[in-house]
């Protein structure tokens, strides 16, 4: 039974539409996200629109690729874009989006004291969520700017797609929790008797806290969170609004994913929880997909064809008698041989070979031309080439079949997989034409 193909992902009136101000590439790691986003924000700009990409790139080939010597936490116009519209780019820094939280929230006095200390240097560098919640605050910041027309996130490198979502979450919640506010209460307790009251229970919780994590640490934490009180309840507040400007009107998601099992699982779950959430999912972005090649020559028949090729005794060069499986069968030895004489069906042709092309028994047979024994390997080699393409070709249809049969309401774009990788922006315009079903 055949499916119905799953509706096709319009990208060209999804980037020109002024109401779609929030682009969203999220997914699992390894799928194209930042080309994607990339090429996304590239075509947008070279329509008319002014565009920032927001990206989180360890390798910061996005840069290069987009002609930039390197990207940082501001937003860089990129040169070389075609058309009325512009394109900047910008990379997260983490700990500098974290910093500029700080100085912007508290004193300035209270603000060195909280970027000095040790506890919130490890938290800014590396706590789990601290990259999500980062690129949801840099967004908020983005957004509440109103300098873009169009601004294109490119999620985390994350071990599960959901972590961008629950991540900024967490955090906050962390951040503005009950555990950190019991270590703020005794800086916040009031004159000797509110001391005398909280020593017993704190004197017990931290002398067992300083055991476990060390009393420097521990002490670094208290200042920190007394550093902090006047941000607490910030955290947790800036993450939801954000999360719900993820879910408002002008926010589009777009789900990246390879033609592979992993891949299109991690897009199937995420699609169901951007469900559950309420958020507006544009589509599916299928990269790296592989076609093309002559139907007519399946797999099966590209393997037999090699096998003959690649087996000296079974490809007669002189009469082009491929696919026969021994040459012995086409002569008149054959014929004589008792197997023949037995009426053993030794060959599905007329065992009488036409005059011009009849062997002497006996006879010396001619050379085979020139290179034809040596082309044999090399012709053997891409049908089996082509016979591993079209193996693929089928898993990856198979692949994309079950994820459409789970969401047929879920449009698709697919892009065709590139012969290398993409170092420029002439490479971002292949894919974002690939993208709008150009190519």
């Amino acid at each position: 039974m055949s499916l119905d193909p799953a509706p096709a992902l319009e990208v060209d009136p999804l980037l020109d539409d002024p109401a779609t101000r929030i682009l969203v590439c999220c997914g699992s790691g390894g799928v194209g996200k930042t080309t994607t986003a990339a090429a996304l924000g590239l075509r947008a700009a070279e329509r008319g629109r002014k565009a920032v990409v927001l990206t989180i790139d360890p390798a910061r080939r996005l840069a290069q690729s987009m002609g930039i010597d390197a990207l940082d936490n501001t937003p860089r116009r990129v040169p070389g874009t075609k058309g009325d519209g512009e394109l900047h780019a910008m990379m997260l820094d983490m700990k500098r989006t974290f910093d500029e939280i700080v100085e912007a929230h508290a004193e300035p006095a209270r603000a060195r004291a909280i970027l000095e200390n040790p506890f919130y240097q490890s938290l800014s560098a590396g706590f789990a969520g601290t990259q999500e919640y980062m690129a949801m605050e840099k967004l908020g910041q983005l957004r509440a700017g109103e300098q873009w027309d169009l601004i294109v996130v490119d999620t985390p490198p994350s071990r599960s797609a959901l972590d961008f979502l629950d991540a900024p979450k967490n955090l906050g919640s962390f951040l503005d929790g009950k555990f950190l506010r019991v270590l703020m209460a005794p800086a916040k307790a009031g004159g000797r008797a509110g001391m005398k009251f909280l020593n017993a229970g704190m004197s017990l919780m931290t002398g067992t806290l300083g055991k476990l994590l060390g009393g420097q640490f521990l002490s670094d934490v208290q200042t920190f969170v007394a550093a902090m009180d006047t941000m607490f309840g910030g955290f947790r507040a800036r993450a939801d609004a954000t999360y719900q400007l993820l879910q408002a009107p002008g926010t589009a998601f777009l789900v990246v994913a390879a033609p592979e099992r992993d891949a299109l699982r991690e897009a199937a779950y995420f699609v169901r929880r951007l469900a559950e959430d309420g958020m507006p999912l544009a589509g599916l972005v299928l990269n790296r997909v592989h076609g093309g090649g002559p139907e007519a020559l399946t797999a099966e028949r590209a393997l037999s064809a090699a096998e003959n090729l690649e087996d000296p005794g079974i490809v007669d060069q002189l009469d082009g008698k491929a696919g026969l499986r021994n040459t012995r069968y086409t002569t008149g030895d054959a014929l004589n041989s008792p197997e023949g004489q037995a009426g053993s069906p030794v060959t599905t042709e007329d065992p009488s070979p036409a005059p011009e092309a009849a062997d002497t028994a006996g006879a010396p047979r001619a050379p085979a031309p020139p290179g034809a024994l040596a082309a044999a390997p090399l012709a053997a080699g891409l049908l089996r080439l082509h016979a591993e393409r079209a193996h693929r070709r089928a898993r990856e249809a198979r692949t994309r079949d079950r994820f459409t049969a789970l969401h047929p309401e879920v449009p698709v774009a697919e892009v065709p997989a590139l012969a290398g990788d993409v170092h420029d922006l002439t490479g971002l315009r292949t894919v974002a034409r690939r993208l709008a079903g150009e190519d």
